[in-house]
């Protein structure tokens, strides 16, 4: 038993030696020339745009859950009015960067890591290697650069959408007046609450991007371990997204 948690703790300190290289090889080679914005645009346009049905659903749907359970509560004091404060605040500081950004490691993460996987066992990375191209400069700067820019518009597109979610409860089933509703969104939600929201998407679209792209580029084994390393990829990126998450809410809370 000693024995296997020595092990556990050794592949898990590998694991994080591995990604976190990445992530520094990743950094030099961003800036480094020559740069390919027909490949960054190419990966916008599929993290970003592609993943906009998706999460206008998701972020809708739980703007009117948000609505309805606060509705619940509310109602009992007569406190209808703060709906709005509530739904706005929780959709720019938690339920929109951690929605998006989980929405995004499912749909997009999985796709890297299934790609990158499949290069990798049909050996066109070591073809890439031996044309002297950098697999990272080639393969993940520019999907690191894309999520990082990609994640933050997806977000604040999520939140617009999940306030509208809230005011189409509001307005037109607990009666709230169209102009209320915008003052108490508004009124309450300062620079801080959204700017903190973004800083946390900045964190997760890294972890997104490494941990999908490490997975991919170290699969062995065949199509079986594409599979298993998309597998590894969603869930571990789902696990770190929640950990950060709990980390930098705990430190704006005291910092704010």
């Amino acid at each position: 038993m000693i024995e296997n948690l020595g092990r556990r703790a050794v592949n898990f300190i590998q694991y994080l030696g591995g990604a976190f290289t990445l992530f520094l090889q990743t950094l030099f080679w961003i800036a480094m020339p020559p740069f390919k914005p027909k490949q960054i645009f190419e990966q916008m346009s599929r993290i970003g745009v592609d993943s906009l049905p998706i999460s206008t659903l998701t972020s809708f749907f739980l703007g009117v859950v948000l609505a309805f359970q606060s509705a619940y509560q509310m109602q009992k004091v007569s406190a209808e009015m703060y709906i709005p404060s509530l739904v706005s605040i929780s959709m720019t500081r938690e339920i929109g960067p951690v929605l998006t950004a989980l929405v995004v490691a499912g749909r997009v993460g999985a796709s890297i890591a299934a790609e990158l996987g499949s290069m990798k066992v049909t050996e066109q990375i070591d073809a890439l290697e031996a044309l002297a191209t950098n697999p990272v400069k080639y393969l993940v700067a520019p999907r690191f650069i894309a999520l990082f820019t990609m994640l933050p518009l997806l977000t604040v597109y999520a939140d617009v959408i999940g306030i509208f979610g809230g005011y189409i409860v509001s307005v037109y089933k607990l009666g709230l007046s169209h102009s209320l509703y915008l003052k108490m969104t508004f009124e309450p939600l300062y620079l801080k609450d959204i700017f903190s929201g973004l800083f946390k998407t900045l964190i997760f679209s890294s972890i997104i991007c490494i941990v999908s792209c490490f997975e991919g580029m170290r699969v062995s084994g065949g199509a079986e371990g594409v599979g298993a390393a998309t597998t590894r990829a969603v869930v571990t990126s789902f696990i770190m997204i929640i950990a950060s998450d709990a980390l930098f809410t705990v430190i704006f809370y005291f910092i704010a």
